[in-house]
């Protein structure tokens, strides 16, 4: 939006106007405030109460006419003859102020007229109920905590374009709040799933985010340079490689909350900064993970709701029932009758194709053949917790070849709601069959798959020196937090999702406020 385009939720008088006009209002308020001796951004400000705990406590500090001081943000201000009411809120709960120039004199009266939507104040008083039934703190004096500049926009109509929402989510957040609850239950989430983690003998690490070589995934890195060295390095696209060099330390249960970035594009599922956890288990492989991941689910969800069942995009999702497996090829086999187990590479692309697979995908094997295949044709409808095995070795370089089928891979993802909510392996810890499959990436990577991992000589050397039976596994939390808030962009569950550039036109606020000091020191 345009300078002159955006509408405030603000005094009436106010509306219209152009942004700069607006917060030179409010900066002109701040003189008359000072001149009264009142300082604009004071230092501290004793609480005795969050909102939510008056209205815990209301009846007992109602009838002992007990003092309390609140703290918030004014989100409305009407003026009614001698008396002003004001909605305040702070991060819990909102109650309704009541300023009377009989209570706290005619000067502050004045003052507090001067206050604006958005305006941070302290208020001492005592706890009433109003004729119209509505809990009230009757105030005897208040205090300016910090005045606010920029204007709220209006709920209604100054914050529902989704950029501005994202871009500005400051704003957002005091607008909305159940955009507040939405980035609360995200912290409940990761704290129950570290909780379970830890419960279960899991030991939480760290390991590197700029790395000398990136892998782990199925993804194209960020490039840095790092100047003293002299080298190049990467931003991390999965965790994989570094936690399994600790399980070959002699580690057995280990797992890290970790930030990856892979340089991708962005869509609702995708974000290029994303968060993980990563978990690895010696002596287990991946039937064993399934289960431990199915109960962790099953209690994240109990925990958080009292209950199984979850309602995603008009959808009602049951974790309680036993997931379902199916293997890759089986789930194609029972979608389109075509069973592409024994097939050649030639066989599987020509197949893929007459199932209307696009002549852009990279086809370059039958592990893609068949991936592509199934990103059509399956997963779009697994809606319940289903577990996907059993994958191409193609397309699953760090995987375990399968023990009955070497052609396939000891390797499941969990969809949900249509979604990939997790990726496990039995881990690979044979250096010769992995030294194998990076030489395969390597062509895979001359043949134009952008995708594919390079060769890791230092992992190569870890797993040289031996490494147990492991079962690993790796699920987005941001998605994980998208289904249990019922929201459908990633945007939406992170606090600051990357965006594009500004549109041109918009004024920044910073040029506004620079040339008002200009104007000042005239």
């Amino acid at each position: 939006m345009t300078e002159r385009e955006q509408t405030h939720g603000t005094n009436d008088q106010e509306i219209h106007l152009p942004l700069a006009d607006l917060i030179r209002i409010r900066r002109q308020k701040i003189d008359q405030l000072k001149a009264q001796g009142i300082t604009p951004y004071p230092y501290k400000y004793e609480r005795t109460h969050a909102i939510s705990e008056s209205h815990e406590q209301f009846d007992a500090l109602a009838a002992e006419e007990k003092v309390v001081r609140l703290a918030g943000r004014i989100m409305l201000k009407r003026k009614m003859g001698k008396a002003i009411f004001a909605d305040l809120r702070d991060v819990s709960a909102k109650l309704q102020l009541y300023v009377k120039i009989d209570n706290v004199g005619q000067a502050a009266f004045d003052n507090f007229d001067l206050l604006d939507m958005g305006d941070i104040v302290g208020a001492e008083g005592t706890l009433f109920i109003t004729r119209t039934g509505e809990r009230t703190l009757k105030v005897t004096s208040w205090e300016l905590l910090s005045k606010s500049l920029h204007p709220l926009p209006d709920k209604h109509a100054g914050l529902t374009d989704l950029e501005t929402r994202y871009r500005r989510r400051y704003a957002d957040l005091i607008i909305n709040p159940e955009v507040r609850e939405t980035f609360v239950k995200r912290t409940k989430i990761i704290q129950i799933v570290r909780e379970f983690l830890n419960a279960h003998g899991f030991l939480e690490v760290e390991t590197p985010i700029l790395q000398p070589l990136y892998g782990g995934a199925m993804a194209r890195p960020f490039k840095t340079h790092h100047n003293a060295l002299d080298i190049p390095l990467f931003m991390r696209i999965a965790d994989e490689l570094y936690l399994k060099r600790l399980i070959v330390g002699g580690y057995e249960k280990v797992w890290e909350f970790c930030k990856d970035f892979r340089n991708e594009g962005m869509d609702r599922k995708h974000n290029p900064e994303f968060s993980m956890i990563e978990l690895y288990w010696a002596y287990a492989d991946y039937h064993d993970m399934a289960a431990f991941y199915e109960e962790m689910l099953r209690h994240t969800v109990k925990a958080l709701f009292g209950g199984y069942k979850v309602n995603y995009d008009g959808r009602e999702i049951d974790f309680e029932p036993k997931f379902r497996w199916l293997t890759m090829v089986g789930s194609i086999k029972d979608a389109t009758g075509v069973d592409f187990t024994s097939m050649t590479d030639d066989e599987a692309k020509a197949a893929a194709k007459k199932l209307g697979v696009h002549e852009s995908e990279k086809l370059i094997n039958r592990g893609k053949a068949i991936e592509a295949v199934w990103e059509l044709k399956v997963e779009p409808n697994l809606i319940q917790p289903t577990f996907i095995a059993d994958h191409p070795v193609e397309i699953s370089p760090l995987a375990k070849r399968h023990r009955e089928d070497p052609r396939f891979t000891e390797r499941f993802e969990l969809f949900i709601a249509g979604q990939e909510m997790g990726n496990a392996f039995s881990e690979l810890n044979d250096p010769m069959d992995q030294l194998e499959r990076f030489m395969q990436q390597g062509k895979a990577i001359e043949q134009g798959d952008e995708e594919a991992q390079p060769l890791d000589d230092d992992f190569i050397t870890a797993l040289a020196y031996g490494m147990p039976p492991t079962a690993g596994l790796g699920f987005g939390i941001d998605r994980l937090v998208m289904l249990l808030t019922d929201q459908q962009s990633i945007r939406d569950v992170l606090f600051f999702p990357q965006m594009k550039e500004t549109k041109e036109g918009t004024v920044p606020v910073s040029k506004i406020l620079a040339q008002i000091l200009e104007d000042e020191k005239k």
